[in-house]
Formats: structure tokens, sequence, C-alpha cells
């Protein structure tokens, strides 16, 4: 009897460990990702986003900064897996209605529509809303004269988004850069890609509303005096029209490139976060690199980028390939 109890606790522990080892092959097998992903199952993948980004981009400029937004928004709180996308119901709040998502440009979650009809048309039920944001944003990036840079691909796209999921996970413009510095660590992120991803700001706008109540002429929080002026007079009004907006850099707006570090140390800098990493001797050294070498930001820029891209990316059965970005299948 007990050779057979021992016989019996053998063969369960030989099912449980060849259970656990199928499990975890199928789990390595289902979260490797690719650039060529698609090359199979949809030749024309990257044409198609290309055309969809190239068409949006020339009939509203400021695309590629409302898509760049989205994705961060996207992929920082919990994930890359295109939760920012759906909409809430009358049972449930989204993600995208989040207080701090409520101010996201609508050309953002336009193009990512637009470039999912196309390809639910060329190649249906295949390609995921999660890794059409991210190539769309790298080539919008292109088109505005910013890095090239690889995409992994295979994302799958999340069944859950709900607000409360991602409430206090966003930096904020008013934070402390020693609190910025703790939620990019919390995530894998050094304190120069956490710069480095700042530089995003080179391009797009705010609202008055993120930064005016620290606007002053005497230049005691740090705004260029006539800059301050110049903010002053253009948010005048912003109390009776919450949508007035000022450009990131007031330099090249619509151009992805070094300036935004550059504008930092004269005072021109728009948000809070901006003059923090100038008056923070942990991120001072990575602006003034980037403000004198332009290669070197893009590059750490795309390398960032890549990282991000691939932050709680859901493979596999852990998601799904949503028919439509908006709502969960």
């Amino acid at each position: 009897m007990a050779d057979q109890s021992q016989l019996n606790n053998l063969t369960i522990t030989i099912i449980i460990i060849l259970c656990f080892t199928f499990q975890s092959l199928s789990s390595a097998a289902e979260s490797h990702l690719t650039v060529d992903f698609y090359s199979k199952s949809c030749p024309k993948f990257l044409d198609i986003i290309r055309e969809t980004i190239t068409n949006k981009q020339i009939s509203t400029p400021t695309t590629a900064a409302a898509a760049l937004r989205l994705f961060f928004h996207d992929c920082f709180p919990n994930g890359c897996d295109a939760s920012v996308l759906v909409s809430s119901t009358a049972f449930n709040t989204a993600e995208r209605d989040s207080s701090i998502n409520l101010s996201l440009p609508g050309d953002g979650f336009d193009v990512v529509i637009r470039a999912k009809t196309a390809l639910e048309l060329a190649c249906p039920n295949t390609v995921s809303c999660s890794d059409i944001i991210a190539v769309a944003v790298r080539d919008l990036l292109v088109t505005v004269g910013g890095p090239y840079y690889e995409i992994s691909l295979g994302r799958r796209d999340s069944r859950v988004s709900k607000s409360s999921l991602v409430s206090d996970l966003l930096p904020l413009p008013s934070m402390q850069i020693s609190k910025l510095i703790d939620q990019f660590s919390s995530r894998g992120f050094s304190v120069q890609e956490m710069v480095a991803l700042s530089g995003a700001h080179t391009i797009g706008f705010s609202h008055c509303k993120e930064f005016t109540n620290r606007v002053n002429p005497d230049n005691s929080t740090g705004y260029n005096p006539r800059f301050a002026v110049a903010l002053k007079k253009a948010c005048s009004n912003y109390k009776n029209d919450p949508t007035i907006s000022v450009f990131n850099d007031v330099m090249t707006p619509n151009k992805f490139d070094n300036m935004y570090f550059q504008n930092i140390p004269k005072g021109l800098g728009l948000l809070e976060s901006d003059h923090g990493l100038f008056s923070d001797p942990r991120t001072r050294p990575f602006v003034e690199l980037y403000a004198r070498d332009q290669a070197r930001f893009f590059k750490d820029f795309a390398g960032a980028m890549q990282k991000l891209s691939l932050h709680g990316v859901l493979t596999g059965r852990r998601g799904e390939i949503r028919r439509r970005c908006d709502a969960i299948n």
C-alpha cells in the first residue's frame, strides 16, 4: 500500500511539473514580440498606417502631438494595452473619462480609429489597437522631424478599462521632480530616460488652467518676464473658455527638435514640471546635454519610447484583438 501511495504521489508530481512546463513554454511563446509580426497575416500593415497618418497629419497638423500624448496616457499607468481608447458605458466609466484624460485631444483617438477601420477592411480581426497606436505615433513623429525607431509587434488589447485604475498613476504638470522621478522609477525608467521622454513637450500644447496660476512677470517662478506677460495675455479669458491653450514650445511648436530643452534655461518653459527639470540638480545635466546635442536627445528619446512601448504589454490569450478600438469585444 505504501509503494502504491508513493507511486500515485510521484505520478501526480510528474503531471504537475509537465503542466507547469507546458504553461511556461506557452506563455513564453505568447509573449514573443517581433518587428515583422504582421508580415504574413497583414503584409500591408505598415503601408496602411503610413497612408492614414500622413493624410490625417496634413489635414490636422496637431495630430502628432495628440497621438503622442494618447500613447503616453495609455502606456504609462498600466501598460500599452489600448485601454484608454475604450468608451464608457452605462455600467462602466472607462479610462478615457478619468479626470486626467478628459483633456486628451480628439485627433489622437481619430487617427487610431481611421487606421483600425482601414486595417479591418484589409485584414479583419488581425491587428490590435495597441499595435496601431505604437506604430502610428512612431510614424507621426517622423513626419514632424522626430527620430525613427523600431517597434516590436504582437500586442493584444485589454479586456478591461476603468477610470479608477489610472487614478494617481499619471504625471501632473504641477508635480515636484522627486515625485516624477519616483513615478518613472517604479516603472523601470531612469532619471535620464524621464528627461528624454519629457522632450515630447517640444510639440503640442497645454491648457491655460494647467499653468497660469504660477505665471508671474517678476520671475519668481522661473518664467522669463516678457514670456510671462505674453502668457497672461493669451490666457486672460481662460476661466470663461477653458479650451484656451498655449504651445508647449513657443519657438518651433510644430517641429520635433531639441528646442524645448533650449527654452527651459531661458525661462520659456510652460509647465511647473518643465521649470523643475532645470532647477533640480538630478535632472539639470540632462536638460543641458539635450539642449546642446539634438542627436543625443533623439537617440535617447527613441530608446525610451521603445522601452515605453513594451511596458506592461499583453500577449496571446492575456488580451484580445478588438474589432473596434473603442469597445471591448
